[in-house]
């Protein structure tokens, strides 16, 4: 089966999930967008506000900046793929619940193995966790100012994944001067 169905098939799934109680508070599912073939994916927390609304990762204040990254090291959003670790908005952008991410785990998952990416960038501390527990790096976990900008390599059945932690976008809506240290982590993937 093809990227392409294998995705669509996802979307459908998450528009009728109901596998937590989000769903009761969604006006949209957000399942994540971008190349189904991409080298890097970038995966978030849980869509804001904007992204309930629109159906779309990363299209409020915080994507403004997440643009503004990507294209200060060339890259553009067709030519990679987004997601966040939860589908639906948590009501008033509380942090998600252990149970939520359990429940959402399968489509993240299931995104991560169709997509095969060379580097899984995790923006935020709940992705970081997400993503290096499930590729056995828990011992390398620390909170996202202590590993933000480093790599790590896990190897797989289908070859070698950089996990990148990196800020969330979000913390230079709240602290301007977090954006140089955003571009400088975001240089890495020209580098690695």
């Amino acid at each position: 089966m093809s990227e392409n169905k294998v995705i669509a098939g996802l979307q459908q799934a998450v528009s009728n999930c109901k596998r937590c109680d989000l769903w009761k508070t969604r006006n949209n599912s957000v399942l994540g967008e971008g190349n189904p073939n991409a080298k890097i994916l970038f995966v978030g927390e849980a869509p804001g506000f904007n992204e309930d609304r629109q159906g779309k990762p990363f299209v409020g204040k915080a994507g403004a900046i997440f643009n503004q990254l990507l294209d200060s090291v060339g890259l553009k959003r067709q030519n990679i793929y987004i997601t966040n670790v939860l589908k639906c908005r948590p009501p008033k952008n509380r942090n998600p619940f252990p149970n939520e991410i359990k429940a959402c785990s399968l489509y993240i998952n299931s995104q991560i193995e169709t997509i095969k990416p060379e580097k899984i960038c995790c923006l935020g501390n709940f992705s970081t966790s997400f993503i290096m527990k499930k590729f056995g790096l828990q011992d390398k976990l620390a909170g996202i100012s202590k590993i933000h900008g480093t790599t790590f390599n896990v190897s797989t059945l289908t070859g070698t994944i950089k996990i990148i932690p990196l800020y969330h976008p979000a913390v230079a809506t709240y602290d301007p001067g977090m954006l140089e240290p955003l571009k400088k982590d975001f240089s890495i993937l020209t580098e690695t």
